[in-house]
């Protein structure tokens, strides 16, 4: 009989009967001294060693098979850590305002929560922020808060250096299909990320890291995100007025050459210088109003001697 066979075969005898086992040993140990011949003895021996060896596999296999097992639970990789309290961090990181508006709206705490098991990116305004905000707030709805507070965080996780190469407009965890878009968009001006909405005319800047471990990422901003599904959008700035045509310089005045003008002649010199004729007509001119004056003196004597004369 071969030795695995009869370890097989005692090995439950030796677990629940040693005092069998050791019977049996017994037995055929006074066998030997009492048998005479020499192949007996050394069938006897072989079995005995058989037995030795069965009841040495029986005590020794199950600690090496536990010792097995153990080594083998040595070697499994631990589990990963559980994702940490996202409205922790944030106050944590210096968000002790907006980690208390999330923790006191029930849907908002949920979903932050659940989304941090897949991977988000949320920014949390500072203190400062929220509490030159909450005028504001106090006047929403409940429903309208928790779309506010879902506003500021995206499905995505994002380090900073993957959020500075994906500009652009991206959905939050307020989004709602078409309906209720809920969306911003992220731009970069030089090393500075910035978020713009629809219903502010300056954008938010990103002032600091508050935890970034993948599948979570929460970033601070100076400022609340104020999406244009609950506020009214801002006004488009006016266009800037057409620059006025410029005026052409006034020209200088040509400067012109001005003869010489002689002076006008005088009284005199224009005398001398009339013809003979025209000093004739002239003459003539000048003497016939005097000439009936003369005529009527010259009758006067006449007409005083008739007067007489008649009386």
């Amino acid at each position: 009989m071969a030795i695995p066979d009869i370890a097989r075969k005692t090995q439950g005898q030796a677990l629940t009967k040693p005092a069998h086992l050791t019977h049996t040993t017994l037995s055929l140990t006074s066998s030997l001294h009492c048998a005479h011949s020499p192949r007996s003895h050394a069938n006897a021996l072989a079995t005995m060693r058989r037995l030795h060896l069965a009841a040495v596999l029986v005590v020794f296999l199950p600690l090496a098979v536990s010792a097995a097992g153990t080594k083998e639970a040595a070697k499994a990789p631990a589990a990963p850590p559980a994702p940490p309290n996202i409205t922790a961090a944030m106050a944590k990181g210096g968000c002790k305002a907006f980690a208390a508006l999330v923790a006191a709206s029930p849907d908002a705490r949920s979903t932050f929560q659940s989304a941090g098991d897949g991977g988000v990116t949320a920014f949390c305004p500072s203190d400062d922020a929220v509490r030159s905000f909450m005028p504001r707030y106090k006047n929403l709805t409940a429903d309208a808060k928790a779309s506010l507070l879902l506003f500021h965080a995206v499905p995505v996780y994002y380090s900073q250096r993957s959020l500075k190469s994906n500009n652009g407009v991206m959905n939050t965890l307020a989004t709602d299909g078409s309906a209720n878009n809920f969306n911003f968009t992220v731009q970069n001006e030089g090393e500075q990320v910035t978020i713009k909405t629809d219903a502010s005319d300056h954008a938010a800047r990103l002032k600091s890291t508050v935890y970034d471990k993948d599948p979570i990422a929460i970033y601070a901003l100076d400022t609340v995100l104020e999406p244009v599904e609950l506020f009214e959008p801002a006004e488009s700035p006016a266009p800037a007025p057409a620059p006025a045509p410029v005026a052409d310089a006034p020209k200088a005045p040509k400067k012109t050459r001005h003869r010489p003008v002689a002076d006008a002649p005088g009284p005199a010199a224009a005398a001398d210088d009339t013809s003979p004729a025209d000093q004739k007509k002239n003459s003539k001119k000048s003497a016939s109003p005097a000439a009936p004056c003369l005529r009527w003196l010259a009758a006067l004597p006449v007409a005083v001697a008739v007067a007489a004369a008649l009386a």
